[in-house]
């Protein structure tokens, strides 16, 4: 596996070995001693959650508040997608800023999302299988989101606004001024 800090150095796109031949292939998705090596800390993932959407459909932006707040490791199965993760942490010198990668079944490239971020995806092709591992279980009083096309954010999600399908949840979220943020002081890892 190859780690890769993103311009936000706490998001952190991995890239995993593909062994491949005439048969299919083979790929380790997550290996907890790498990736802890490789952050510094322990990440308790207890949670696996699984998507299916069709092309257009956009996701987020999402997160927890704590004690609920959530890192994520996220991977696409089947399909791709623009994943985007949104810097909520009050006080970091990225605060605001986000990181836009594109995830696909081919690429196999996978992107860890720590706490203190909002996140969210739309999908490219026509259909897509999404995957991610938690480190914290849902709550549903700590559940928060961003309005996707918040200018502040400047998120260019690739397609045009009338290609988008959004949940109504996601129609009504505040803009990211208006949202509750994380304290970068806080320790968010123990």
């Amino acid at each position: 596996m190859m780690f890769t800090r993103t311009k936000i150095p706490d998001v952190v796109i991995i890239d995993p070995k593909v062994h491949g031949d005439a048969r299919g292939y083979f790929v380790e998705t997550f290996r907890a001693d790498k990736l802890e090596a490789f952050l510094g800390f322990n990440v308790p993932f207890c949670q696996d959650n699984e998507s299916s959407s069709s092309y257009g459909v956009l996701r987020g932006l999402h997160y927890q508040l704590p004690p609920h707040a959530q890192s994520k490791l996220v991977r696409v199965i089947a399909g791709e997608v623009l994943d985007v993760a949104v810097d909520i942490r009050k006080g970091s010198q990225t605060f605001g800023q986000h990181v836009a990668v594109h995830l696909s079944g081919e690429n196999k490239r996978q992107l860890f999302i720590p706490r203190g971020f909002a996140h969210g995806f739309v999908v490219l092709s026509e259909t897509c299988t999404f995957a991610y591992k938690v480190d914290n279980y849902y709550s549903i009083e700590c559940d928060r989101g961003i309005a996707f096309n918040d200018p502040a954010l400047k998120i260019d999600w690739i397609l045009p606004n009338e290609k988008l399908q959004l949940s109504a949840k996601d129609t009504l979220q505040p803009l990211f001024n208006d949202g509750d943020h994380f304290d970068f002081s806080e320790r968010l890892y123990v």
